[in-house]
């Protein structure tokens, strides 16, 4: 980096710019575990400091790299070309709480967790929670579009943002959307930064909808002996009327880990489904009544299960919190993927990841949102052992062929990033990559924003 350029960055951030090795190392990985050591690391504290460090940025064609608390799986926060960190961690504050109209200004370094603490007290939530949701900031899950759980009655991300205060790469401030319920005069700028994982624009506020707390809550556990059984089963009570919150899905070799490395009493089944539905207490009885009534049907169903306390609803959910925590006692090596497959072809999806899992002689341990066909493929391999590792990427080459054979995407909530960049153009196309090229020059003409990222 030139000296007069970071002369200047350090006159706007003072002691919030970082060059020390240290600072710099702290900033350079994420969930994935690879490394890149940016230049510099900046902590800004408001938009005008963005603003004035993207137009030093551009000038000096200086890539820059928004960052979170780092808790992607896909790389997009790590700074490939070296260049600029921009920390936003200490833009963590609400803006603006607009109870009339039932939404919240926040800067994107809030923590979702906080965010949700902080609405509560007014009979209010935000649905979207992704497993991370205690430490990934709300400006991450919008730059991946994030789930979570909820997604299956409340949606995702970009169903709960209604605009965005943005800086571009030469340092315009500028704000997308409206508090308006209707809005359609222009082009739809919001949405395309949602999920655009931080390669347009740098988002430094964001304005969300909330939802009134829900009255009451059930959670129901189905064990099948037949995992095609439990997706249909999931079709079946969606028809029924019934929308659940959460259905979460934890296949044998999952159950099976858990079993060993807690001692649970978890039942013998080839697939778990968990039911979350919520609502007035009307709706809720109704709703798990119209869910007993279905699995009375269905003989595939070996245990059903309801939550009487809230000890009973955490240890129904311990099948499904504690996977990821204990595949280590499989190996050591762990390629964590994604898939998202339309609902119908859940059970399909899962019956080829174990033909992949026989053909590579590799564990593969599947859990996720059933509700929304959102699977989490855990391929296991161990580290010290050539022959595993290379079979576990080729493992999962296939997975993503297969994915997108069924009609599935190669990612529904972690995003491409570095990870799955060679993947992209095989599921949408080399014309439609090109024209995402051009989107991104056009926010972007220098290439400064992000850059190494979804081959973009």
């Amino acid at each position: 980096m030139k000296a007069n350029a970071l002369k200047k960055i350090k006159d706007i951030f003072k002691d919030r710019c970082l060059t020390d090795k240290l600072s710099r190392v702290q900033y350079s990985y994420d969930a994935t575990q690879n490394m890149f050591l940016p230049d510099v690391v900046v902590l800004a504290e408001n938009t005008r400091e963005v603003s004035q460090l993207m137009k030093i940025a551009n000038k000096y064609n200086i890539p820059v790299v928004p960052r979170g608390w780092g808790s992607g799986f896909t790389g997009g926060a790590l700074n490939v070309k070296g260049g600029i960190c921009l920390s936003l961690e200490k833009m963590d504050k609400v803006v603006e709480l607009d109870l009339d109209n039932m939404m919240v200004w926040v800067e994107a370094g809030m923590v979702n967790y906080d965010l949700q603490e902080y609405v509560k007290p007014y009979g209010l939530f935000f649905p979207p929670d992704p497993s991370s949701w205690k430490f990934s900031t709300i400006g991450g899950n919008i730059a991946e579009n994030a789930g979570g759980p909820k997604a299956v009655k409340y949606g995702v991300m970009k169903d709960w943002i209604k605009g965005l205060e943005i800086v571009l790469a030469d340092g315009t401030i500028m704000q997308t959307g409206s508090k308006n319920i209707k809005d359609v005069a222009g082009y739809d700028l919001t949405s395309l930064l949602v999920g655009s994982e931080g390669t347009l624009a740098i988002i430094t506020k964001a304005l969300l909808k909330l939802y009134p707390l829900p009255e009451a809550k059930k959670t129901i556990q189905l064990a099948f002996d037949d995992m095609k059984k439990a997706a249909a089963m999931v079709n079946r009570i969606l028809l029924s009327g019934v929308i659940p919150v959460a259905v979460e899905f934890v296949d044998k070799d999952a159950i099976q880990t858990v079993k060993n490395a807690l001692n649970a009493d978890l039942p013998r089944a080839d697939a778990i489904l968990i039911i979350e539905v919520d609502g007035s207490k009307s709706e809720v009885e109704q709703q798990t009544d119209k869910i007993k009534e279905l699995s009375k049907k269905e003989p595939s169903i070996v245990s059903f299960k309801i939550a009487k306390t809230k000890q009973e609803e955490d240890e129904i959910w311990l099948a499904r919190r504690s996977i990821s925590p204990t595949l280590k006692q499989i190996a050591d090596g762990k390629l964590n993927e994604d898939i998202v497959v339309p609902r119908s072809k859940l059970a399909e999806m899962i019956e080829r990841l174990q033909k992949i899992s026989k053909k590579y002689n590799l564990p593969i341990v599947n859990f996720g949102h059933a509700g929304d066909g959102n699977i989490h493929v855990n391929i296991m391999y161990h580290t010290d052992s050539k022959k595993e590792t290379k079979n576990a990427f080729k493992a999962m080459n296939d997975v993503f062929d297969e994915c997108i054979k069924l009609g599935g995407s190669i990612t529904g909530e972690h995003g491409v990033g570095i990870t799955k960049q060679d993947f992209l153009e095989k599921q949408i196309g080399k014309a439609q990559l090109e024209l995402l090229k051009r989107i991104k020059q056009a926010f972007d003409p220098n290439n400064i924003i992000n850059p190494a990222k979804m081959r973009l």
